[in-house]
């Protein structure tokens, strides 16, 4: 079995919009309102294995505003290439037809999305071997090529323990990272964010099966949003 890890989420202020539903990319909280886990189901679904990444291997989530109760985005992402270094996926919202193409690190660290570069990497996805207890932290500088914003952050991330849950596409048996990342601007360093995040990473598909987010901005509530998998397979 690959890696058993991965983690994902960095930005400037329109950067992190896009994390929190996207990500893809990509990367739940001590903020926001507890999600637990829902109960396993009497009728679950097989899991099918996906520890090695492929072409054409795909997961779906649904994106709900946990400010509004609706749902705001159903993305599907699928993988288009895999190297011995990267993972380049393209990201594609079915309500409005937007795409996005990003590239991920072998454990599932943003690398790139549009615009913006992390170096190393966004920090948001998970460390191998994942075990109860473990702990690490990260160092980013990102970088909007197209508008010219820099921004650093420093997260921590812990696995707080391993989980059995449900969603639309089956039942998993996961372990649940919290994480928190706190970005400043390199501009204008009065102008600073928050993202706190639960994710629970399922090791046999290799990715997660639920994520919960929530941003502040300048201290003020700007997202919470709960994205969960609804559907996955891969290239038959």
């Amino acid at each position: 079995m690959r890696h058993t890890d991965r983690r994902q989420f960095p930005r400037g202020i329109d950067m992190l919009r896009y994390a929190a539903i996207a990500t893809i990319g990509l990367f739940a909280s001590q903020a926001t309102a507890q999600q637990a886990p829902t109960p396993p189901s009497s009728t679950a679904k097989p899991v099918v294995a996906m520890e090695q990444p492929l072409p054409g291997d795909n997961w779906t989530y649904e994106v709900r505003d946990e400010i509004t109760g609706k749902i705001s985005a159903t993305r599907e992402i699928v993988i288009t290439e895999v190297t011995p270094t990267d993972i380049s996926v393209r990201s594609k919202d079915l309500i409005s037809s937007k795409l996005a193409a990003i590239v991920y690190d072998r454990s599932w660290n943003l690398l790139s999305s549009g615009d913006w570069k992390y170096t190393p990497n966004d920090g948001t996805g998970i460390e191998t071997p994942l075990a109860i207890g473990k702990t690490w932290s990260s160092r980013t500088n990102s970088v909007n090529t197209g508008g010219g914003f820099a921004w650093t952050r420093t997260g921590n991330a812990k696995v707080v323990g391993q989980e059995t849950v449900t969603t639309k596409a089956g039942t998993f048996e996961a372990f649940k990272i919290e994480a928190k990342f706190s970005s400043r601007s390199v501009k204008d360093p009065t102008r600073t964010n928050e993202m706190t995040s639960e994710t629970w990473y399922a090791p046999a598909i290799d990715h997660w099966v639920k994520r919960v987010e929530v941003l502040r901005v300048d201290k003020h509530l700007q997202t919470n949003n709960t994205i969960e998998l609804v559907a996955y397979g891969r290239k038959q």
